[in-house]
């Protein structure tokens, strides 16, 4: 199969044969059960509430008027790597989660096409770990400093109701670590694989009495690489203590740490080397050893005081600092200009931000009533500095200091929203969100016709939305929300013109959005539980990719937008372990009105004319995932998964696209019980029929290396071992 495909060529059509065989898989245990029940007289099977807090108070996912998904820790957890959140992230519809075998560039995620023109970290979507946002006050986020060995749950928001995390709320995604319970563990998990990867995890557990509960936990992860010059190494650590002085009130501490010494960067390869070695990498990556290195610590507390039965408080605080050092694959004759930033990045970024939040929850008019209002603050401070990419005529290296800022953004919001039960088969819930969001740039490298570029940029906006939900019985439940975004320019978008000038590019605007949704979700017994949604969202000024060359991009605002489509999601259980899982989606993104961009930098003038009707580059129009998996608590396990995408389109002219592929994955293991010993091992192979597919893309990239080629067929084996007290 070839690694890309042009549009121009017959699309193939993975999704419908995967659409059938899951509708084969799904029929025949439902009907098997059916008989089975009836003949036996047993009770059908009834799946365990699945309880969230995506909206700020706990509630049954069920009774939410909002596409929500919960994935559990056996999800996160079974058979998986424990390596990219990207491993379990393919059971949320409407969620792209793309691993680039570049732990330069961290994992792609996009919520129903939000974030997915970002070529590094994440954008778009909000990203909180324990209640401790990972996205920064200016939008850009990043998730490599979560442990998985330590998950709980996650919890995935998308369409109107996220816009109540304020800037850059195209979707929500929440991770939570365990909590501690008795008796205490202490377990071990190593784990190896192809290309020369490993891992080994260890985790410490557990409570004393009512007062104190503790979860430690710590991995170290290498990889050669799929591609040439892709080697990484991470080392990730994290602590969270539960304190309580009575039954009403609880101190939460969280520490995390993250090292990331170095990790190669292979950049992007195009359509004739992707086909020809899908393996390789450019030369200039090899040139000029494109890399990248990271630390971060961070410290959270999170208090919450119950007052009486109606009236909770809860504050959370936090603070970190996070230092990035990156070599780019620039020209060094792009460099000789005076103005020129360089080809290293360097740099370092303290953050730190309060939320205080009051929940009431009472009676309305015979009704329950549960109001939450809070107040939030986030400051980034970050010096950034730039260096040639060179010393003499040897490349890789940091060289003469070319650029030096220091950039702070701050974010001061206010939030309320509702819930109310205004009549036995009715539920209204209502939010309302105001932001401000503060840049300010003051620069320091002045030399020669260097000028100064110190500058500013404000933006704000009051986020309304509304849901309605009607319990049409107690197995189906109909809901209807509707609701407006926003989302500004990031520190990284906003760092390069695209003209070659100096300076921060303050002239971008907020991209604004409204949204709509309507959805069914259905619990029925012996058939689990399913959920469909229908949305569209229309935005004005979309801030879209203008150059991106050499691992720099640059950034402008095209005119409207509208990302519509269709979620489908199923989960049932059979047999006591037998589970089935589908999530499809099906989205069409496009730019409603035509737009001038580049296709080279530098770039003064945007000569390159985007047709409306063209589609949004790196968002795939389907997708699916199915998966099959049998999971008692002890004996032999196994499962097999299926992931499906259409073809990618690579960049605004629509000239090019990734093909679409199928993939197929089966994991194998057994667990026992020995004592106080808990064991646990599996052997996963991946791309199981050894297609070679585009993994993700790098949208709009100005040497047209867009494509980041997939593993072909790929191996893990893992072992686990805890011992309980």
């Amino acid at each position: 199969m070839p690694a890309c495909q042009r549009p121009t060529r017959p699309p193939c059509c993975p999704l419908r044969l995967a659409a059938a065989l899951s509708a084969l898989l799904g029929a025949w245990p439902a009907a098997a059960q059916q008989q089975e029940q009836q003949q036996a007289g047993a009770a059908p099977t009834v799946l365990a509430p699945v309880v969230i807090t995506a909206t700020r108070t706990e509630a049954q996912a069920f009774d939410v008027p909002a596409a929500i998904s919960r994935i559990g820790a056996a999800e996160v957890r079974e058979g998986h790597a424990l390596i990219n959140i990207s491993e379990s992230l393919a059971l949320v519809p409407g969620l792209l989660a793309r691993d680039r075998q570049n732990y330069a560039q961290d994992v792609q995620i996009a919520v129903r096409g939000f974030g997915a023109r970002s070529s590094f970290g994440i954008r778009g979507v909000r990203l909180y770990v324990d209640g401790i946002p990972a996205t920064l006050p200016d939008g850009q986020g990043q998730i490599s400093n979560v442990e998985l060995g330590a998950v709980g749950r996650i919890e995935v928001l998308r369409g109107p109701f996220s816009a109540l995390y304020g800037n850059s709320s195209g979707g929500v995604i929440q991770v939570f670590s365990e909590e501690g319970t008795p008796p205490p563990s202490l377990g071990i998990t190593a784990l190896a694989g192809s290309d020369g990867t490993w891992r080994l995890g260890g985790q410490a557990s557990g409570a004393q009495g009512p007062g104190f509960a503790y979860n430690l936990s710590a991995s170290r992860f290498h990889t050669d690489g799929y591609r040439d010059h892709s080697a990484a190494e991470r080392s990730l650590g994290n602590a969270k203590l539960t304190l309580r002085s009575d039954a009403d009130t609880r101190l939460t501490v969280l520490a995390n740490s993250l090292a990331l010494p170095e990790a190669q960067d292979p950049l992007g390869l195009s359509r004739a080397q992707a086909e020809a070695n899908p393996r390789g990498v450019d030369p200039s990556a090899i040139s000029f050893n494109t890399r990248k290195s990271v630390n971060q610590t961070q410290l959270g507390l999170v208090f919450e005081r119950r007052l009486d039965a109606a009236n909770v408080l809860q504050a959370t605080g936090y603070g970190g600092h996070r230092g990035t050092e990156q070599f780019q694959a620039i020209p060094v004759a792009a460099q000789v200009s005076p103005l020129s930033p360089g080809g290293v990045i360097d740099l370092s970024r303290d953050y730190k931000g309060l939320d205080l939040r009051w929940t009431w929850k009472s009676r309305l008019l015979d009704g329950p009533f549960s109001l939450v209002g809070g107040l939030a603050y986030d400051q980034l401070e970050e010096h950034r500095r730039g260096y040639q990419n060179f010393v003499g005529t040897t490349l890789g290296v940091r060289g003469a200091l070319r650029r030096d800022e220091r950039n702070d953004v701050d974010n001061f919001d206010q939030y309320l929203q509702a819930q109310w039960q205004i009549a036995p088969q009715w539920s209204l819930s209502a939010g309302l969100r105001h932001s401000q969001i503060d840049f300010r740039s003051r620069d320091a490298y002045i030399v020669g016709t260097n000028p100064d570029d110190s500058g500013s940029a404000d933006y704000s906006a009051t986020l309304p939305v509304l849901g309605l939900m009607y319990a049409l019985s107690s197995e189906v439940h109909l809901y209807a929300t509707a609701g407006r975004g926003f989302e500004t320019p990031t520190l990284n978008e906003l760092a390069y013109r695209s003209g070659g000038a100096t300076g921060m590019n303050f002239g971008l605007q907020a991209s604004r959005s409204g949204s709509v949704e309507a959805g069914v979700k259905t619990q029925w017994a012996g058939w689990g539980e399913a959920s469909l949604a229908l949305f569209r969202t229309d935005t004005e000024n979309e801030i879209v990719t203008q150059t991106n060359t050499g691992g720099r991009s640059t950034f402008q605002n095209a005119g409207a937008t509208r990302r519509s489509g269709l979620e489908l999601a199923w989960a049932a259980s059979y047999w006591q372990h037998l589970r089935l899982q589908l999530a499809a989606t099906a989205l069409k993104a496009e730019y409603r009105e035509a737009f001038q961009t580049c296709t080279a930098s530098p770039c003064a003038t945007p000569n390159v004319t985007v047709a409306a009707g063209n589609s949004l580059p790196g968002i795939a129009r389907g997708s699916l995932f199915a998966g099959l998996g049998w999971a008692p608590p002890l004996g032999w396990r196994g499962g097999l998964e299926l992931r499906a995408l259409s073809k990618v389109y690579v960049n605004d002219a629509n000239s090019d696209a990734a093909a679409g592929y199928a993939a197929v994955a089966a994991q194998l293991g057994y667990a026992a019980q020995l004592g106080a010993w808990e064991l646990n091992a599996f052997v996963r192979g991946d791309n199981l029929f050894d297609r070679r597919y585009i993994g993700s893309v790098i949208v709009n990239e100005g040497n047209s290396r867009f494509f980041e080629p997939a593993p072909g067929r790929s191996w893990i084996a893992s072992a686990s071992a805890t011992l309980r007290f």
